[in-house]
């Protein structure tokens, strides 16, 4: 009777994607439960049941890996494609549903609470994020200032963020959704387009009008 080669027996599928899936998901478990400064790679992989080397193949750091777990940045691009007139109340929505959804377990959460603990890590989280919505934002937006208005945006959603969910005090903490997002629909119109309508908004009226 014949043998079969060791170097026959079946191999384990490798699935890049489902792992990929699975060490975001641990990552997003992990950095809720411990925070940024203290979860760790090794922490992430065991959970996803793969290797510390596999996670650093699909991301280089973990900067990298904390700011590919966060919904926003990866989410960001959908909410803002479509008709810039009606970008502040998208992204109001879209940010609202997502933060009260989270029952405070959002990344971005957590990436607020770590200032406290790793201002160093902290600073370079922020610059990853900043840089992966602003290539989202100029997809849409113009002017010499673009730089500043979406700087000036992500300052003011850190501060809704930490006002509402971390502190979880005042008035923006007991504000019912629907009212926070009109609120803040208000407030990035206001930043984005520096006046009362997007552009093309009011020349539209302006027509209807005749």
């Amino acid at each position: 009777m014949g043998h079969t080669p060791a170097n026959d027996k079946p191999r384990r599928t490798r699935d890049p994607e489902a792992h990929r899936a699975a060490i975001l998901d641990a990552a997003r478990a992990c950095f809720t439960e411990r925070g940024y400064a203290r979860g760790t790679i090794r922490d992430i992989a065991s959970r996803a049941g793969v290797t510390h080397g596999l996670v650093m193949r699909h991301f280089s750091s973990k900067e990298q890996l904390f700011v590919a777990a966060m919904p926003g940045p990866r989410d960001l691009a959908d909410v803002v494609a479509g008709d810039p007139a009606t970008l502040p109340e998208r992204l109001a929505l879209a940010f609202v549903e997502r933060l009260d959804g989270a029952g405070g377990s959002d990344p971005l959460i957590a990436l607020i609470r770590s200032t406290a603990s790793n201002e160093e890590a902290a600073t370079a989280l922020y610059r990853e994020m900043r840089q992966r919505s602003a290539d989202a934002y100029r997809a849409v937006l113009d002017g010499l200032d673009v730089d500043v208005r979406i700087e000036l945006l992500i300052a003011h959603l850190i501060g809704v963020t930490f006002s509402r969910h971390v502190i979880g005090v005042g008035p923006l903490a007991e504000l019912p959704a629907d009212r926070l997002v009109a609120q803040l629909a208000r407030s990035v119109r206001q930043i984005l387009f520096d006046q009362d309508v997007a552009p093309g908004s009011q020349a539209a009226g302006q027509d209807s009008g005749r």
